[in-house]
């Protein structure tokens, strides 16, 4: 029971990130109308979260590896609240922006410790029972920030928008001393040089993707990276793991994860974008379009964590892209419908592909796994909204130009899953029916 509770915490820092950084999207006109400053300000307010975020998530996953990771946990969240804390009394635009920066840096810290505990107080079956809540609060997060920005904003200021996170960290910090402390064997020594590289080279290419410009940047970002790769292998005290890019389709699972949820983040976004712009909604209501598709994305996750994972194995990841293709093509003509078979596929999909991208990490590289692949999944959605936005932009009238390359891209997720998967993978469903076949 301990260790359950001690995820109800996990869960709750997870989807106060995931409120965090759709929440404020919804309020960011009104704050810019109060606050002054110049109109790109607006961008600027999700984007100073973004940035160190998507930047520095290996380097927090590598920290807690060396240092403990509900440690670093706890210290996060705390920094978390105060920097939400500053973001509700700022009085300026760059002072939002730079509390906003603080947020996004001290949620590096605690997301990447969340696989890890979790990895560490659940093994066996419990394990995907245990990632598979993540689908249903991921959910019901996705779906509350837009709700809750919304009527917020209405009913009382902005600033209540930030300080929603107070209540929720000070419950998660509660709950932290249920959590077991796990760190790697031995201490990797810090990479002040590969973390520098990382860094920069992250934000080089998330920076363009987010500002729709800046081009020119994106190579110079590919440059440093390969850099802090060559740096890697020569260096003693790695930043990232590399013993994880030997083994049996770690490299496929980090394709995968950027590939879906680039048509994850997109989707939503145009979604959202055709509702206001092209049928001129409200925002509230442009939120609940996505309803189906939260609602029905928590409960598959749910299903595939407690039973159909134990049953299918990794099988499962094509049964959820499967389904997310149904319901891309059923868009042309029902679209909320359609959406709610989309977040079942989206459901079924997310707790398979955890499970399987994890199960062969030592705990020695646990950090950096969990790093990259969150590092990834930020860097896949930022560029899914980047370039699904964009089409839709260019074609207002109708999101299916959107739909179609999403449709494309979730067909080159099905062939990138297939080298990820692994030979024990395919023994998780078997070994399953014939132990209840046996009644053991």
């Amino acid at each position: 029971m301990r260790k359950w509770i001690g995820l109800v915490a996990l869960l709750t820092a997870e989807a106060m990130n995931l409120l965090d950084a759709t929440i404020v999207q919804v309020a960011a006109p009104v704050i810019h109308t109060e606050l002054g400053g110049p109109t790109t300000d607006i961008q600027w307010f999700s984007a100073a979260y973004t940035l160190p975020f998507a930047a520095l998530l290996i380097t927090g996953g590598r920290l807690g590896d060396s240092y403990g990771r509900r440690r670093l946990f706890r210290l996060g969240v705390v920094g978390f609240v105060l920097a939400s804390t500053a973001c509700a009394l700022a009085t300026q635009s760059g002072v939002l922006i730079g509390a906003r920066a603080v947020q996004g840096l001290t949620a590096a810290a605690i997301i990447p410790q969340t696989i890890g505990l979790i990895r560490s107080s659940f093994d066996g079956p419990e394990l995907p029972k245990a990632l598979g809540l993540i689908g249903p609060v991921m959910g019901l997060a996705g779906i509350s920030g837009p709700l809750l920005g919304g009527v917020i904003t209405e009913a009382s200021s902005w600033r209540v928008v930030f300080l929603v996170n107070v209540p929720l960290g000070l419950g998660v910090l509660g709950l932290a001393h249920l959590l077991p402390e796990s760190r790697t064997p031995l201490r990797p020594s810090p990479d002040v040089l590969g973390t520098t590289l990382l860094i920069a080279g992250s934000a080089l290419l998330v920076f363009p993707i987010l500002q729709s410009r800046d081009w020119f940047l994106l190579p110079a970002g590919l440059a440093v990276l390969g850099g802090c790769v060559l740096q890697q292998r020569r260096s003693r005290g790695r930043l990232i793991e590399l013993s994880l890019f030997r083994r049996s389709g770690f490299g496929a699972a980090l394709v995968t994860s950027a590939l879906f949820f680039a048509v994850l983040s997109g989707l939503t976004l145009v979604v959202v974008l055709h509702q206001q712009l092209t049928l001129h909604r409200s925002v509230m209501q442009a939120s609940l379009v996505l309803l189906p598709w939260s609602a029905a994305s928590g409960i598959a996750s749910l299903c595939a964590g407690q039973w159909l994972i134990q049953r299918f194995g990794s099988r499962l990841m094509y049964v959820g892209l499967g389904v997310l293709l149904i319901g891309l093509v059923g868009t042309r003509h029902w679209l909320v419908p359609a959406l709610g078979i989309c977040g079942a596929g989206a459901g079924l999909f997310t707790t398979a592909f955890f499970t399987e991208a994890l199960h062969r990490v030592q705990p020695q590289e646990t950090g950096s796994a969990a790093g990259l692949l969150n590092a990834v999944q930020q860097f896949g959605g930022t560029l899914g909204v980047a370039v699904l936005g964009s089409i839709f932009l260019r074609h207002p009238a109708t999101p299916q130009g959107a739909f179609l390359v999403a449709t494309l891209v979730i067909l080159a997720t099905v062939a990138s899953v297939h080298f990820m998967r692994s030979p024990r993978s395919e023994q998780i469903g078997r070994g399953s029916r014939e132990r209840a076949r046996t009644g053991q």
